[in-house]
């Protein structure tokens, strides 16, 4: 707290540097009060930083995988999300539902999607509405989540095995992933849960990131507030971070691990950092997920463990 008084001191004594902070701060809050879209969506876009299309590197998926469109209920023109649906070679294998973070898309995340399915997972993926091939917007934290419930619904056609259905989230999709589970009942709705370089909040990570990231947080209404979620989940719990994450700070995660009821596995990979985790911990990544699958979703679905046909 005394840092960021001693900046804001420092900002208005600083002559025209003081002066043009604060007629930012006239603007902002003039523009905020007025509601004004144009700086509404630039917000978005700024924090969601949303990749579209289909790089031309894409080789495509395995023989086997699917990759399909699904439609999301709007009042506007027809718009879809695109998903990918990969099986595991063992049709006993729990289904595991991938939501990615910012910027990157299926496409750029199937290094780790890969890594999931070879852990023992079938994998079902997509990308939100304004990444990918899914309908161009800027998103919302609003859009988003509705685009999560539409996944949901899919995971439920794909594996009706309701205690074999894990929910993943890997950076802002911790958060996507922490509001779907909060919504749904243990066991009865989904079997376990995995975070992946999650965090407590856009709030924590923007106080995190310095004085003017979290000064403009205050104009903004996207939250992800994962640490008022994670205590109405009551499912098994995995979260992986890497110790040198350079966006989301290990503290937040600990953080939000430590409101989490048991029980819960956590995991820190020594030199990672926010999205090479299975690449530079291979070994680590991939005991600790099968561990996860084999104590925490297997054991406890077992008197659902009829094979799929």
């Amino acid at each position: 707290m005394q840092r960021v008084r001693s900046l804001t001191v420092v900002f208005f004594k600083s002559g025209w540097c003081g002066f043009a902070w604060l007629r930012l701060f006239i603007v902002f809050s003039l523009l905020s009060t007025s509601g004004c879209a144009w700086l509404d969506a630039r917000q978005r876009q700024m924090i969601y930083r949303p990749t579209q299309g289909e790089p031309t590197s894409f080789a495509g998926l395995r023989p086997g995988d699917e990759r399909y469109f699904v439609p999301v209920p709007v009042a506007q023109a027809p718009q879809c999300i695109e998903m990918w649906w990969l099986p595991h070679a063992d049709k006993n294998a729990p289904t595991l539902l991938y939501f990615h973070g910012t910027f990157l898309t299926m496409f750029q995340n199937l290094h780790k999607i890969e890594a999931l399915r070879e852990a023992g997972f079938s994998v079902l993926a997509l990308d939100y509405r304004g990444w990918g091939l899914s309908t161009p917007i800027i998103p919302s934290e609003q859009s988003i989540v509705q685009d999560a419930d539409v996944a949901w619904t899919e995971l439920q056609r794909r594996e009706p095995r309701a205690a074999r259905r894990v929910i993943y989230g890997h950076s802002m999709g911790s958060a996507v992933a922490v509001d779907v589970a909060s919504r749904l009942h243990a066991n009865t709705d989904y079997g376990a849960l995995i975070l992946e370089s999650a965090f407590t909040s856009f709030a924590d990570v923007a106080r995190a990131s310095g004085f003017l990231a979290q000064f403009l947080t205050q104009f903004n209404h996207e939250r992800f507030d994962s640490l008022s979620k994670i205590t109405l989940v009551h499912a098994p719990l995995l979260m992986i971070h890497g110790s040198q994450d350079p966006l989301i700070p290990l503290t937040l995660a600990k953080k939000l691990f430590a409101a989490a009821h048991a029980p819960k596995q956590w995991l820190a990979i020594e030199g990672g950092e926010h999205t090479d985790l299975d690449q530079v911990g291979h070994a680590q990544y991939q005991a600790a997920l099968q561990r996860f699958i084999s104590d925490e979703v297997m054991r406890r679905s077992a008197p659902d463990s009829l094979s799929l046909p």
